[in-house]
């Protein structure tokens, strides 16, 4: 979410990204970075999967013509973990800083600033039988290896250590954001879905707003969001500077904020769920229409029938059922405005969502909070 803003609480930035330390210094000079938070994109699935339902074919054409399509296979080749027959299916989820086009750049802030970065990441484990759901936030500011990888230019960039998350996208591309986490984790990729500022704002609006029972206080001078304690139903512009605060929250860090970036996640998927969205046909286009125009997705899932065919395969995961973690991290010895996986319990997290089995809770507790 500088605007900033989804078990509770994930990050971003760009040229220069702030850490997950304590407290952070901002460089002199330095542009404002409007942060993030728009771990929404899981309820894109629920909103096509009705929308597949009522539609006709033009509306469909209208629809498919939206959605951008990334060849993350043709991108990675062989060099992958492998994908086990009874491990269920993960996706990727990001979201992005992307300040193109107008309403992106209002919406992230304005400025100068140019590219993107994956303003949020989410790895979503859907085990065998889809009936529940696990998301592991990546925080921004971890410190990773980022591996070799040929740019969407064809192109290549070389390895290299202790580089900020969210910096890959903006240097190498989505496939390379997907290599990196592969390379950490070891858990296979399936599938990969970004959705941008104005595809969040857009998709919450779509939807009447989304009512979130605000844990306490905030008042974010840079966002300029202030929300008492209690239940508040926010709009689109609203929800943006809720998922995307970081000012008001915490200890002022990134991991501050992913509590409410899963909060209103979970939220978000409940009020879609909840809406009878078959029985209103113009609704339901508009809402597949706003996530679609702002969806960017691997090929696989690169058009309106493949997206909601996923969606109804994933219909019994009922978002009150849905686990929300951080990965566990520590604040880096060289520099505590970073954070590194924390281990055992980063291993042991990945090596549950491999192997399809329960998440043990030593494994779910992170050295680093955020406050």
């Amino acid at each position: 979410m500088s605007h900033d803003a989804m078990t509770p609480g994930t990050p971003s930035s760009h040229a220069a990204p702030r850490g997950g330390g304590r407290k952070r210094k901002r460089n002199e000079g330095a542009p404002r970075k409007p942060r993030r938070g728009l771990k929404i994109a899981l309820g894109i699935f629920l909103v096509l999967l009705l929308a597949g339902g009522g539609t006709v074919y033009w509306m469909y054409s209208s629809l498919d013509g939206n959605i951008k399509g990334v060849d993350i296979d043709k991108a990675l080749g062989e060099d992958r973990p492998e994908k086990l027959p009874t491990t269920g299916q993960n996706l990727l989820v990001l979201g992005s800083d992307s300040r193109a086009g107008a309403e992106n750049k209002e919406l992230g802030g304005g400025g100068s600033v140019g590219g993107a970065r994956s303003d949020t990441a989410m790895v979503v484990h859907i085990p065998e039988g889809r009936t529940k759901a696990v998301a592991v936030s990546i925080p921004r500011d971890t410190l990773v290896t980022r591996p070799e990888c040929t740019k969407p230019d064809g192109s290549t960039t070389s390895s290299a250590n202790r580089v900020m998350f969210n910096s890959v996208y903006s240097l190498a591309g989505p496939a390379c954001v997907v290599k990196t986490v592969e390379k950490m984790s070891g858990v296979r990729i399936d599938h990969y879905l970004e959705i941008n500022f104005a595809g969040f704002k857009d998709l919450v609006d779509a939807i009447g707003g989304v009512t979130v029972d605000v844990p306490q206080d905030i008042n974010d001078k840079a966002s300029g969001l202030s929300l008492t304690a209690g239940p508040h139903k926010l709009n689109g512009t609203e929800s943006l500077a809720y998922v995307r605060t970081r000012h008001g929250i915490g200890d002022g860090s990134d991991l501050g904020r992913i509590g409410l970036q899963q909060q209103f996640m979970m939220a978000l998927l409940s009020e879609i769920k909840s809406q009878d969205l078959l029985g209103s046909p113009t609704t339901t286009y508009k809402i597949a229409s706003s996530a679609t125009k702002s969806l960017t997705t691997d090929e696989g899932l690169a058009s309106l029938k493949s997206l909601s065919d996923f969606a109804r395969s994933m219909n019994g995961v009922d978002p009150a059922s849905m686990e929300t973690i951080m990965l566990p991290v520590a604040y880096d010895k060289q520099d505590p405005n970073r954070v590194v996986a924390a281990q055992p319990q980063a291993d042991t997290l990945w090596k549950a969502l491999r192997e399809d089995t329960s998440i043990p809770e030593s494994a779910k507790k992170s050295p680093a909070t955020g406050g």
